[in-house]
């Protein structure tokens, strides 16, 4: 027989709890704790669930010496091997085993229902991780026995790649950007560097027709002639120039050379 190597897990230890002797049972309805001396129990002393691979042991041992009292192997839960009462959360049967072939059962009973809820919740925590543990051996051993899916290339064996959109992006290729430092550019119909033209269709003033009405303006001393009728846009303005330097003659204010 192999050896086990698997090492031993502590699932729950309850410092106080009771072993009563049961009567036989005498229907198929289940054990009842009332039928038991509850006040005079067999024994009394420590519990401890251990596991060690897929099977958990409920051991009674002394609190004091820890000395071996009794031992119950359990292959599953709910089984059995551990069987509640049918009148209290707080009792259980137990069936005990001698390591000779021999079995027995007992009435196990806890001072406290917090203590017989643990007990409860640590046997059925085992088995679970032992049936999520077969589940996921059974799922890698039926992957393992399906044939493998060979993706590799064979000798000589080539693949074309077709890669789409490539020319058209290189074919329209991106925007030049506008040089010149970041300026915008002129407006529409308008050529780089040239002079925009005054708004509402003006005309541009030439220079000598402009140094011409500034003098006739600033000159208060000279007589201006009646202007005549012109093509010029300014003429109405000049004779307006006019008219008022004769009227500041008129009124006595000083003339300026």
């Amino acid at each position: 027989m192999a050896e086990d190597n698997s090492y031993e897990s502590m699932l729950c230890v309850k410092p106080e709890v009771h072993v009563y002797r049961i009567p036989p049972r005498a229907t198929n309805r289940g054990y009842r704790a009332a039928d038991w001396k509850l006040d005079e129990p067999a024994w009394s002393g420590r519990m401890k669930i251990t596991a060690k691979g897929k099977m958990a042991f409920i051991k009674l041992e002394d609190r004091n010496t820890g000395e071996l009292f009794a031992q119950a192997p359990v292959d599953q839960y709910p089984g059995c091997v551990v069987e509640a009462v049918t009148d209290s959360s707080r009792y259980f049967v137990i069936r005990i085993e001698d390591g000779n072939g021999r079995h027995a059962f007992i009435g196990l009973g806890f001072a406290d229902r917090g203590d017989s809820f643990d007990f409860n919740v640590a046997l059925q925590d085992h088995f679970k991780w032992v049936k999520q543990e077969g589940e996921l051996a059974k799922l890698e051993a039926t992957q393992s026995a399906a044939p493998k899916l060979d993706l590799s290339f064979k000798e000589g064996q080539t693949i074309k790649i077709s890669i789409g959109n490539i020319k058209k992006k290189e074919a329209g290729g991106a925007k030049p950007r506008p040089m010149g430092g970041g300026l915008l550019p002129p407006p529409p119909g308008v050529k780089a560097g040239g002079i925009i033209p005054p708004p509402g269709g003006q005309q541009t003033v030439e220079p000598s027709a402009a140094q011409t009405n500034t003098a006739a303006l600033l000159d208060f001393g000279s007589t201006v002639p009646a202007a005549q009728p012109s093509s010029d846009m300014w003429g109405d303005f000049t004779s307006a120039g006019s008219n008022s330097s004769k009227d500041a003659v008129t009124s006595g204010w000083v003339q300026f050379s």
